[in-house]
């Protein structure tokens, strides 16, 4: 069994179309399709994200340790 995650989008009518390649031979295979809508705030800050975390670092402030030298490399264009 191959299980490949898609995020599509339903067309007008709530018509889904699929064309998956799944890297197996050609042959007959049971396909099961579950459809769950995205919440519309899934890719979003949680509410209050920025005042709840400002300042967390204050006692404990983060550093940027010694750069290494890296060699030259060449100029890409």
């Amino acid at each position: 069994m191959v299980t490949i995650p898609v995020k599509t989008r339903l067309e007008a009518g709530g018509i889904l179309n699929l064309r998956v390649p799944t890297g197996l031979p050609e042959a007959d295979v049971e396909v099961v399709v579950v459809v769950q809508p995205v919440e519309a705030h899934a890719n979003t800050w949680p509410e209050d994200f920025f005042q709840e975390t400002y300042g967390a670092f204050t006692d404990h402030p983060l550093e940027r340790g010694n750069q290494k030298v890296f060699e030259p490399r060449e100029v890409l264009r």
